[in-house]
């Protein structure tokens, strides 16, 4: 196999949740650009059948699942709907993720902490969980975390220690489950989605003050592709003796 055919993903089949917009879109268009069939999956049914819909023109192959990836039973169907669908199942990606609640932890209530938690811990717990039953082949799982994972977030604690919390499930599902399925970890820094925008209360033209105060050794913002192309190396055969990594993907901060 040469070096270049390392990188392709031809006749895998890639669940990416959370596929509907933002980081989630950017790796479901890499990973099928890289030659996998993708099975797209969020809450809002439009957005993933967009995001399908997209792929498929472009010559690919895709499908759109709406699931709630709080619910374990939901993400064992779209799991199930991988391998109805396609045949297999060999990448699954648990982007889903986010918070409802931004403020101190001592002003979060019990059900924006547990919400926060269903929604970007336990979720890649039973995501994971579903995949694994069904990569009879074996396969690669990639969490897709955060920087805030690193250190203290005042403001987002309760996601910060969230996604800290999912750095560790990645190194332990990838000692449990070695050496049939790989699983790591991406720690994307500033990425300015709709969603991020929205959190910090602006828009596009809020966006050079905001790289400036960012300092970004790259010189510039990351995009859901920069994500995208980590999640397909992280996926392919040339990654094949990567297992247990949490890989920051930060323009340098």
């Amino acid at each position: 196999m040469s070096i270049l055919d390392r990188y392709r993903l031809d006749g895998q089949v890639a669940v990416v949740t959370g596929g509907g917009r933002g980081i989630g879109e950017g790796i479901a268009h890499a990973l099928s650009e890289a030659g996998a069939s993708v099975v797209l999956a969020a809450r809002r049914k439009d957005d993933v059948e967009r995001v399908a819909a997209d792929i498929v023109a472009k010559g690919g192959k895709a499908i759109a699942v709406p699931t709630d990836v709080t619910n374990s039973q939901s993400l064992d169907a779209l799991a199930q709907a991988a391998v109805d669908t396609f045949g297999k199942l060999s990448i699954w990606v648990n982007n889903a993720g986010g918070s409802t609640y931004m403020g101190p932890l001592t002003g979060a209530s019990p059900d924006s902490w547990q919400h926060c938690m269903d929604t970007n811990l336990t979720s890649v717990w039973a995501g994971t969980v579903a995949a694994v039953k069904r990569m009879a082949d074996g396969g690669a799982v990639i969490n897709i975390s955060s920087r805030a994972a690193r250190g203290p977030v005042p403001g987002s604690g309760h996601y910060g220690a969230a996604k800290a919390a999912v750095n560790s499930l990645t190194e332990t599902f990838a000692r449990e489950l070695a050496p049939r399925v790989r699983v790591n970890a991406i720690e994307p820094a500033w990425i300015p989605t709709e969603v991020v925008m929205n959190a910090l209360g602006i828009d596009e033209s809020g966006l050079p003050d905001l790289l400036e105060k960012a300092k970004i050794p790259a010189g510039r913002f990351g995009t859901p592709m920069d994500i995208g192309a980590a999640v397909v190396y992280l996926s392919a055969p040339a990654s094949e003796w990567i297992t247990g990594q949490i890989w920051p993907v930060t323009g340098g901060l």
